[in-house]
Parts: structure tokens; sequence; C-alpha cells
């Protein structure tokens, strides 16, 4: 029996891994697109427009919103982000599973549209290696960093509204975890599982 597309919503704080884990995670599935968000932030260093992002002025991204263009959109550190509806709709006709990388506020969004979503929310180890990762980007000056991480802090406390949550600590582990939420081979990441809600409390309060 052919599966049935869905739509899976992933999450995270800054620095988290999520992108790579996104990426590789579609590179090694045929059947799985990435939804590409709209954002009025200017592009990283090697971020292309069509490809990374949709990258628009304030001016466009609010014409879009107006017309009702959006399933969701988010103020995210002075930047707006969304993602197309028309999009997502022609990724799901073309018979593929479809992935939004987008943070918990427009997670919130989806969810109330559309309830059958799929949601994952990608955690970091602890609250120190996610300060690691963010100052290796080399993208953000100190002030930046620190801002990141202190929202961060508070985006984590959003974790059990998801289906699943995934510990990015080992790279290859936490691929293969996600991999496996998509492919239903287990239930180990639920936001229900008790072991996991122990782990994530660890990093959260201590």
């Amino acid at each position: 029996m052919k599966y049935r597309p869905k739509l899976f919503v992933i999450s995270a704080p800054s620095g988290a891994g999520k992108t790579t884990l996104v990426k590789s995670l579609i590179k090694r599935n045929k059947n799985i697109e990435y939804s590409i968000s709209y954002t009025t932030r200017a592009p990283r260093k090697n971020e292309k427009n069509g490809i990374d992002y949709f990258f628009v002025t304030v001016n466009e991204f609010n014409k879009l919103k107006n017309k009702n263009e959006f399933i969701e959109f988010a103020e995210v550190f002075k930047n707006f982000y969304a993602t197309s509806k028309r999009q997502i709709k022609d990724i799901i006709e073309n018979g593929n599973h479809v992935v939004l990388e987008i943070d918990w506020q427009g997670a919130q969004q989806v969810r109330n549209s559309m309830p059958e979503c799929v949601s994952i929310f990608i955690m970091p180890p602890s609250q120190s290696i996610l300060r690691q990762r963010l100052e290796s980007r080399e993208t953000d000056d100190q002030s930046t960093i620190s801002l990141r991480a202190h929202e961060a802090k508070e985006d984590m406390t959003h974790w059990s509204e998801f289906d699943y949550c995934v510990i990015n600590d080992d790279l290859i582990t936490a691929k293969e975890e996600l991999e496996s939420i998509f492919l239903e081979k287990n239930n180990s990441n639920s936001t229900k599982n008790a072991k996991l809600i122990k782990k994530i409390h660890k990093i959260l309060y201590r």
C-alpha cells in the first residue's frame, strides 16, 4: 500500500543543528521535499535565493501576507518569516512528504490550521553546547549571540507542544532518530516518553 503524504513541522532553537539534520534527511529520502520559507532578513554567506529561502523585502512580504498566501508567519530577531500555502499543497499533491523548518510560533499556527501534521522539536544536548555552536558559526557578534542564546532557552520550553523530540547530541544518531519518525519505525522520541522527558529536564534545568 502506498504511503500517504504528510506535512512534517520541524522546530528548534537557533544553533541546535536543525538545518543540517533536515538537509541530510531530504538527501537520503527522495519522497521528502523541503518547503522553502520566505524571509525579510539578509542572506547569510553561501545562502541562495530560492534554495535556502525566498529573500524578499518587508513590502513584498506584507503584500503576500495581505493576500492570505501564508499558512504561518512570525517575527524572529526583527525579521519576518513565512510559509507558502500553495507550495505545501503542490508538494503533497505530487505525492511527497513536506518538511517545514520553522520556529515554535509558526508551528503553533500550522498545528491550529492543519492539526493532522506531525510536529518534531530538535533539542541541543545542553545549553552550553548550544552557545558553542552559535559562536562557531562566526556570523554574529557577541551581543547577538547572547540574545540568541537567551531566546533559545525560551524556545526550548515549548518542546512538549510537539509530537516528537530529537536530542541532537551525536549527529549520526540524531539523523537516524529523525528518519525513524518519518518512516514510523519506532516511538521512542515521542514527547510522552518518560526517559526522553527526564533527559530534556536535565538540559533545561541543570
